[in-house]
């Protein structure tokens, strides 16, 4: 797959009826983004958005970041990869992920071993019955991966790694892990606005809800932000480290920072005051300075 450097990683696209999101899938195809990501919680179901957004475009990768492996049995999974990468040769990449307790427990499962879970499901994927005409070309599966022992099951088991609410520090540890040849496409949140004080309280609505969730706050400790540094939305050495705020070349600079310390493709997300603000300005404005810059 040719991923590009730079993707647009959303979940705003969801909250948009179905028209609109084609719409704008077709818009960040021809800003030249190479590759839109999408989740799914508790909005569209990744395979059916993951076929809705494949239609609508005709270059435009999709990647799933991330398809829950408790959403779904390993057998309906690898069917639902190879459907979708059979229809569009090499442009659906399935990122696949552990998720998080608050997630996965009230759907009637008990989180637990996340790293045994995964392993036993790529197992599982790997020997799944598949009676459909096949893709002309293996497909490919990143996993959300954060913890050395995870990275390494990617470095193992899959392609390569999506690592989600990270620093550009992780990038550079994971590459380690990860060896050369696997992918490592990091997600990297953005706010267009050069007034810290402002930027910082925008990035802050975005921090504060991922640091309720014990897998990022593990890593960050890891990365060496004790727990105190976690309250309130993050400190400001956190949110800066965690999301890139400033004016578009500002943005640009960081994003390239995170190809220089071993991303292969950086997928980016633009954080807006409403988050349900489609930010089209934002992704023409960072689409014009990466093609300036490159």
């Amino acid at each position: 797959m040719e991923l590009g450097r730079f993707g647009i990683w959303t979940s705003v696209l969801d909250r948009q009826p179905a028209a609109v999101a084609r719409a704008e899938a077709r818009r960040i195809e021809a800003l030249g983004f190479g590759t839109l990501w999408v989740g799914e919680s508790f909005r569209r179901e990744a395979f059916a958005n993951s076929a809705l957004l494949l239609a609508a475009t005709e270059r435009l990768n999709v990647a799933t970041g991330i398809a829950s492996i408790w959403a779904r049995d390993a057998q309906a999974m690898r069917a639902g990869q190879l459907t979708l990468s059979e229809a569009y040769p090499d442009r659906f990449l399935l990122g696949l992920g552990v998720s998080h307790v608050p997630l996965v427990n009230p759907r009637g499962h008990a989180y637990d071993r996340p790293y045994s879970a995964m392993r036993a499901y790529l197992d599982a994927m790997g020997q799944a019955t598949y009676e459909a005409p096949m893709p002309t070309s293996p497909p490919q599966t990143v996993l959300a991966a954060l913890g050395p022992r995870m990275l390494a099951l990617a470095a193992e088991l899959a392609d390569g790694a999506h690592p989600y609410f990270v620093p550009i520090e992780h990038t550079r540890q994971a590459r380690a892990v990860l060896g050369s040849g696997k992918l490592l496409c990091p997600e990297q949140a953005v706010v267009l606005e050069a007034d810290p004080t402002l930027a910082r309280a925008v990035a802050r609505r975005h921090t504060s809800s991922y640091l309720r969730l014990p897998n990022y706050r593990n890593n960050l400790v890891r990365l060496g932000f004790p727990e105190d540094e976690m309250r309130d939305g993050g400190s400001d050495r956190l949110v800066d480290a965690i999301v890139a705020w400033g004016t578009p070349q500002q943005v640009a600079i960081h994003l390239r920072e995170q190809l220089s310390a071993g991303a292969d493709h950086v997928a980016l997300q633009v954080i807006r005051q409403d988050p349900a603000e489609v930010p089209v300005a934002a992704w023409e404005e960072l689409a014009q300075e990466l093609a300036r810059a490159a």
